[in-house]
């Protein structure tokens, strides 16, 4: 089944949603890449204050996962949704328009209160209105992800109007799900999700993937250009994951979803990631540019292919640990423990490479070790199999 009919085969509200997500991320790759630069040529701000700058939109982000999420539990992922979507916009504008440092916080603080909003509610919006078809969707989310990453640098510009437009999309077309109704306080909530010792497990577990994602912006371009002399290097490392993820995620998921049980899935997915790194050891130094790349080439392949393995199944099965009430919440708290131990590792990643021109045999060995450490941790915890997703307990 082709990407456009599979999309098609969708109710409307997720066909809207997974096209939100391409202009989303067409929209944050139209920023991102060239907001460190714009910051320093433009505005003149000096290294360290851009660090801070992006470090407090981050922080703003990974912090409030938790909130957005039960925002989305409470008050019905829709509107979330749209206020997410909407202080995207705001939140960029700010920072075409800002000078000063005040608002450039400012900039960054409502940017990432936009991101915690919008991931956890549309994920919840997504795992209630597809059924039995999550991890179907979910893929279909990853290529049109990768779509938007690919196309918003190309593009330049139009990063406004492209998010204010959708929101307006989403406040006339995205129906309202209903809302259970309850009798606990959001820190019931919170105190439910996180005394959940196998779902903190297994988001800890998982902070593995997004770890050795990052590393398609860190020492894999570091090695490409290092091995090659050529910036060019870095930017084929990002064509030919993005079309790996365009032309396989569909097929792949659809298949596995046929004949791999969910946690077999997640755990291979997970084990080709973290076999990738060691690719890079393999040392060609006499060969041609090219030759030199495949290695670095290859560990990037492995690494998209094993998060197309992996993440559709993730985040089909959250659901099933929350129950149907605390869905935003549970995505909330995923993305808020995977994501800052994430950011614990890849900053162990960072320490290791250190000042090297190239990237140090320890920085493989430990990218390697992260994906392997994950596969053993979710097969001892027992944390892939439907009867380990237990629901919270209810208020009595």
């Amino acid at each position: 089944m082709s990407t456009w009919t599979t999309l098609r085969s969708f109710p409307l509200p997720i066909r809207l949603l997974v096209v939100n997500q391409f202009g989303v991320n067409v929209g944050f790759y139209l920023l991102l890449p060239y907001l460190a630069g714009h910051l320093a040529d433009d505005v003149g701000l000096s290294a360290a204050v851009i660090g801070i700058v992006l470090g407090v939109r981050n922080l703003s982000q990974q912090g409030l996962f938790l909130l957005g999420g039960s925002a989305a539990d409470r008050l019905g992922a829709r509107g979330v949704i749209i206020a997410g979507c909407a202080l995207r916009a705001v939140g960029f504008g700010l920072f075409a328009l800002s000078t000063s440092l005040p608002s450039l916080l400012a900039a960054s603080i409502l940017s990432g209160l936009a991101g915690a909003l919008f991931n956890p509610a549309v994920r919840s919006y997504v795992a209630q209105a597809a059924a039995d078809r999550r991890a179907e969707a979910f893929a279909l989310f990853n290529v049109f992800a990768s779509a938007g990453a690919l196309l918003g640098p190309l593009l330049g510009a139009a990063l406004l109007l492209v998010v204010a437009a959708l929101t307006v999309a989403q406040a006339v077309w995205l129906p309202a799900q209903p809302v259970t109704a309850s009798e606990a306080t959001v820190w019931h909530d919170w105190r439910t999700a996180v005394t959940d010792r196998r779902f903190l497990a297994f988001s800890t577990a998982l902070a593995g993937m997004f770890t050795l994602q990052t590393q398609l912006y860190l020492i894999l371009p570091m090695q490409a250009e290092h091995v090659t002399g050529q910036p060019v290097a870095v930017a084929v490392l990002f064509v030919v994951s993005t079309v790996v993820t365009l032309t396989l995620q569909l097929p792949l998921t659809g298949w596995l979803h046929r004949r791999v049980s969910r946690g077999a899935s997640i755990t291979a997915g997970m084990a080709v990631m973290g076999a990738g790194f060691l690719l890079p050891l393999l040392r060609v130094d006499s060969a041609p540019p090219v030759l030199r790349l495949l290695p670095v080439l290859a560990a990037a392949v492995l690494l998209t292919v094993g998060v197309m393995i992996t993440q559709p199944f993730v985040l089909e099965l959250i659901p099933a640990f929350a129950g149907q009430r605390l869905t935003g919440t549970y995505f909330g708290l995923f993305y808020l423990v995977s994501g800052v131990l994430a950011a614990g590792c890849t900053a162990a990643v960072g320490a290791a490479v250190g000042s090297s021109t190239g990237v140090p045999t320890t920085a493989w060995l430990l990218t390697a070790g992260v994906g392997l450490g994950a596969v053993w941790l979710l097969r001892r915890g027992g944390l892939l199999t439907p009867a380990a997703a237990t629901a919270p307990v209810a208020v009595s």
